[in-house]
Formats: C-alpha cells, structure tokens, sequence
C-alpha cells in the first residue's frame, strides 16, 4: 500500500481504551492458559473449552452441510456499492469500504490483514494474545505487521452500547451466535444493523454445530477459505483473495501428493496442559477450527472419544493410554504458554515421562484455532513438519516468544515472497 491517506484503509481506527471486568473468567480457560474451566452440564459447548462462549444445546436443526461457494467476481451493488452474501444474513451491502470493522474472533482480523485492511480493526479477542501470534507469522511475510495495542477485547464488555460506542461501518460478527449470549435477541441484532451497521460472520461452521434454532432452516456451513471469499466480497478485494487462494491450493496440492500411506502415518493428539488436566480437541472433524490439522491427516488418538462438541478433557492416565507418537500443543506458540515449562511438567509427572511423544521430543509447540488465511497456510506448514519431518523437512526448534522460525527456501512449504506481495499489492 502507498501513503496516500484517502485510501480507506488508512483512515484512523475507532476504539474504547479501558476496560470492564472480564466477561466470565472461563473464557480465557483452554486458550489462554489458566486451565481452570470444566465442560458446562448439559449437551452444548461448540468449543467453549478454549475460549468460545459456552452454550446452551439446541436441537440439530436443518443447517447443511453444503457450503455455498464464493462467486467468481466482486458483487457490487447496483450504484457502486460494496456487498457479500453469506448465510445467515443473506446480502449485506455498503455504500463504500468498511473504515471500521467490528471482529470477534481472529480469524476475521487475519483476513482483513490479507486483504489489506487490517488497520479498519476496531476489536478482536484477547488481543494481548492474538496480537502477538498473528506478528509471530507476519515476520515472515516482508511488510506485512498488524498494529493491534489499545483494540479492545469485546468479551469486556459484549453490550449494545459498547457496539454503539464503536459506530462500527460492518461487524464480522455471526447474528445467530450473538443472540445466545446475556442480554441479546434477534431484535437487538436488528436494532445495531440499522442504527449502527450490518453483521456478516459464521460462527457454527467452526465445528459444524447447531445454531440457535430460530437461524437453523437455512444456516449453512463453510470452510475457512469460503468464508474468507465472502468477507473479500465485501470489500471488493476478490482478485486478491483469488491470489491467496491459489497460494493455499498449491499448499494443499503438496501435502496431498507426498502425504504417507495412512497406514505408516503417526497418531497425534492436539491438547492443551492445564492443571494436571488435558483438554483435548479431535483432528479430521469438520469445521474451520481443523483447518491447519484435518489436511494432515494423521491418526487421530482420541478419534473414537465423544465429546460435547468439539473438545473434552482427559487425565494423564487417558494420556498414555492412547499414547500417542505426537503431541501437538495448542496456544503454544502465544504469549499464554511456555513450551519449555510445558515440556517439563510432562517429564517431571510420572506418568507424563512414560509417554512416547515426551520421550521422543515430539512435543511441538502449535498456534491458534482462531486463524484466518494467512495463518492457516503457516499452521499448516508447521504441523506438515512436526508430523511428517522425513516428508516435509523437520520443525525447526521453537523458543517461548520467538517468531515463526525461519525455515530455508528450499524446505518452504509455500513462498512466503508470493504471498506478501498478494497482501502489499507489490
């Protein structure tokens, strides 16, 4: 991007400093590191383990599993304006380019990182750790840096006034996943859409789970890059998203072509240490939180265990029973966790010490579920090296606080110079 301050992402960023206390300490339990959440009774948690709003169950619904796939040109509206259909808003459409963008979950502040928007981000989710992570990656990617410091976490304080407050341009936000939490219905959602603006997001096809059952006859599922298409929709960037797409096509092509028989591939878990305790997330399921592991295909340890959604929590005597030959640790590679006093907590428990990923040095720190595009091609790399390194090169050694490592061009996965030129427009 150049310096010319009328282009609309670089327009100055709206926000509340401050904060109230946090919205419920559990939040931040499986994702940040205080372990200090168990599974909610009942039937529904779609994730809430590391960090998703816990949930009340409803019914399955008639939500399908065909996502609908992202037109092949920009749709502008009639007189010059901005639009994006996406389930289960329908079309959104803007008069001109978000200045403001509302964003929950980080996946949506990596895209518009991507699209070269990231400076509209008015809030994100504990941006004190996703911040930092989402820099970790960009270090790689020449001129790409996200300015996260004094965004406001919108789980401080998740009300109608702190929406109006932001006077965000569009929120990326799920209307249906809004209307489950404290204070909120359908009216409310309705009453920010047209006194402040729309919201455009899709929350439950990060595991495939049911959504509030009056969203439920028409709600519909997408993989990351699909909903990553849409949010490019809006903001009329869908040669540039076309760009990254392709980068991750031919990401995926690799990993598909020298992937192992399924037979000599290694069994994995991906696990979160907290308290004595392992909450446990599956690997293949469908769902964009999978989006760094399910191409990876590896045997899932915990494949046969049945959780309330996507996550559970095991002991160390479940650990090594399944004993799987790698461990992959989630958040390890944010601000929450030191990987290094991850690794000695295992090799100091005396159950921990007997298992074969500890013995073996194949406890690898992993990113974040809450990752957009550019993160997932980076996630993907890195879990392709610590599961399959006689295929794809080995994992390089991570310390606590270090940036994505740099890895050799040859042993690259994708091009790292490709993808920032997409996101610079050089």
């Amino acid at each position: 991007m150049d310096d010319d301050t009328s282009d609309p992402r670089l327009t100055r960023r709206k926000w509340l400093a401050g904060g109230s206390a946090l919205l419920g300490s559990a939040l931040l339990a499986g994702c940040a590191g205080t372990g200090d959440e168990t599974p909610s009774g009942g039937t529904a948690t779609d994730g809430s383990a590391d960090g998703e709003q816990t949930e009340t169950a409803v019914g399955a619904g008639t939500a399908t599993d065909t996502p609908e796939t992202p037109g092949s040109s920009p749709t502008a509206t009639d007189d010059g304006g901005y639009s994006a259909t996406l389930s289960p808003m329908g079309e959104v459409a803007l008069d001109s380019a978000p200045e403001s963008v509302f964003t929950m979950y980080n996946q949506f502040a990596d895209m518009l990182v991507a699209l070269g928007y990231g400076d509209t981000v008015n809030s994100m989710f504990v941006p004190e750790m996703a911040g930092p992570t989402m820099n970790h990656y960009y270090e790689r990617l020449d001129g790409v840096s996200f300015d996260w410091e004094g965004i406001p976490n919108p789980f401080n304080d998740f009300s109608k006034e702190f929406f109006y407050s932001l006077d965000s341009d569009v929120h990326l936000l799920d209307p249906a996943w809004a209307t489950t939490q404290d204070n909120w219905s359908r009216d409310d959602v309705e009453a920010i859409t047209d006194s402040v603006g729309p919201f455009l997001g899709n929350f439950y096809s990060g595991t495939h789970g049911a959504p509030p059952e009056s969203y439920a006859d028409d709600y519909q599922y997408y993989t990351l890059w699909e909903l990553f298409g849409h949010v490019a929709d809006l903001f009329r960037e869908r040669e540039r998203y076309e760009r990254l797409d392709a980068v991750h096509s031919d990401l995926l092509g690799t990993i598909e072509a020298n992937l192992p028989p399924e037979d000599e591939r290694p069994t994995a878990v991906r696990v979160t240490l907290g308290d004595g305790q392992f909450w446990t997330y599956h690997l293949n399921r469908p769902g964009f939180w999978l989006a760094d592991t399910r191409p990876l295909a590896a045997v899932d340890a915990f494949d046969s265990e049945q959780w309330d959604g996507l996550w559970g929590s095991v002991g160390y005597e479940t650990m090594i029973e399944a004993d799987p030959d790698v461990i992959l640790h989630l958040w390890g590679m944010t601000p929450r966790y030191d990987m290094a006093n991850i690794r000695e907590q295992l090799r100091s428990d005396d159950i921990g010490a007997e298992l074969s990923a500890v013995q073996n040095d194949r406890v690898y720190a992993q990113g974040m579920r809450y990752q957009g595009p550019l993160m997932n091609l980076f996630q993907i790399e890195m879990t392709a090296k610590q599961l399959y390194p006689d295929v794809f090169g080995e994992w390089p050694d991570y310390e606590n606080g270090d940036h994505y490592p740099e890895i050799p061009a040859e042993e690259q996965l994708f091009d790292r110079e490709r993808v920032a030129g997409i996101v610079t427009g050089n």
